[in-house]
């Protein structure tokens, strides 16, 4: 599955440390010798996806994100978005939240109940229907309210020795950039490391992400000694280590890359180790990957109907660059049984990996947008405005 390549080797990046001092882990850390963390990508990374990529390699792996409201709610499907897969250790919440006293119950839920080991707080999303209404990556701009969100998080999850860590952006377009002061802010708190997508939320996913913000906020944050994560643009092994020698960042955070592509995270251990190797798997290699994601989505959701719904929007991810026949590519965009899953992609012939096909960018490639926010939200950035979105909603 796996071919060697004259791909450039780097120096092996240190291990990430996370502290967690609640009881359940040696030394009170773990340490992770491949310092990669998955991505919460809304409707992807729940404990099915999030189990495939734990196969593949050494990392931590990060819940979808979920509503601060709808923890202390106990919404069923917001419950159900943080169970952990079998064996997941330790278990990753990412959170969102725009007021500090909800944040700090929901965070106070979570350790009373042991539902998790590790919290990171969503600063990071552009979309309009979060940054309308003054949340993620809209937030950073309101500097009082987010340090004070932040603190709020840290001094929650403290008593129980749990780390609170925060992913950004840039900041909301080249005018506003947040990410330097935000930083500061979440290091200030207590946080045990800041995430940057470097992006501003105006780029969304568009163009090129600009690494050259990691190495800033890297020296910016050296004298307090906070890690900073690098994320953006990692669609190869060679690319997460080519991003810590070149931003000097602590580790990285992978995305898009992984979609319909769980063995990334196989390659980025094998580049960070010197290896040049890259996973070149089979379409009957892949076959079988997509089978099992079939399988652990019917665990996780407990109805095969829904788990086949969910498992549709990976298809073309999966088959990317595979000669496949429209007719059976069609009826797997309908696929509602793992019955039928099976016997379609039993039709298929063997075929070698489409290598310069399937290792470009994917996944969202939405163009550049003037952010959405509310009306005069850039007029005072010390104001503490009255957000009431912290609503129901989670993984979206």
């Amino acid at each position: 599955m796996a071919r060697a390549t004259f791909a450039r080797v780097l120096t092996q990046p240190a291990p990430l440390r996370l502290p967690i001092a609640n009881g359940g882990f040696e030394n009170d850390e773990v340490v992770l010798s491949t310092p990669v963390v998955l991505a919460p990508m809304a409707g992807i990374t729940n404990s099915a996806f999030r189990t495939l990529c734990r196969e593949q390699g050494a990392g931590l792996f990060v819940s979808e994100m979920v509503t601060a409201r709808a923890l202390i709610e106990r919404h069923p499907e917001t419950l159900r978005l943080i169970t952990p897969g079998k064996g997941e250790s330790p278990r990753s919440v990412q959170l969102y939240a725009v007021d500090p006293i909800v944040v700090s119950k929901a965070i106070t839920m979570l350790m009373e109940e042991n539902l998790a080991d590790h919290i990171d707080l969503n600063f990071g999303c552009p979309v309009p229907k979060v940054t309308r209404r003054g949340g993620g990556a809209a937030l950073p701009y309101k500097r009082r309210l987010f340090e004070n969100i932040v603190k709020a998080s840290v001094d929650a999850a403290k008593p129980f020795g749990v780390p609170v860590t925060v992913k950004m952006r840039v900041g909301i377009d080249t005018d506003h950039h947040t990410y330097l002061d935000a930083a500061t802010a979440a290091a200030r708190a207590g946080v045990a490391w800041v995430a940057l997508h470097a992006r501003t939320a105006e780029q969304m996913y568009d163009g090129e992400a600009d690494w050259s913000k990691i190495a800033t906020l890297v020296e910016h944050l050296k004298p307090t000694g906070v890690p900073v994560l690098g994320n953006g643009d990692i669609w190869s092994g060679e690319d997460g280590a080519r991003m810590i020698a070149q931003t000097g960042c602590a580790g990285v955070v992978v995305g898009r890359g992984c979609l319909g592509r769980p063995w990334l995270f196989a390659d980025l251990v094998r580049a960070m180790n010197g290896d040049s190797r890259k996973s070149e798997p089979s379409l009957f290699e892949v076959r079988e990957m997509m089978i099992r994601h079939g399988n652990l989505l019917v665990e996780f959701f407990e109805a095969e109907g829904r788990a086949m719904r969910d498992l549709r929007k990976h298809m073309a991810w999966y088959l990317k660059g595979f000669t496949v026949p429209r007719e059976i590519r069609s009826s797997l965009g309908m696929v509602a049984s793992l019955g039928e899953l099976e016997y379609l992609l039993g039709q298929l012939d063997d075929q070698p990996y489409p290598t310069a096909v399937s290792e470009g960018p994917r996944g969202r490639k939405s163009h550049g947008r003037t952010p959405t926010l509310p009306d005069g939200w850039l007029n005072d950035p010390d104001e503490i405005p009255a957000i009431t979105i912290d609503d129901s909603v989670s993984g979206g």
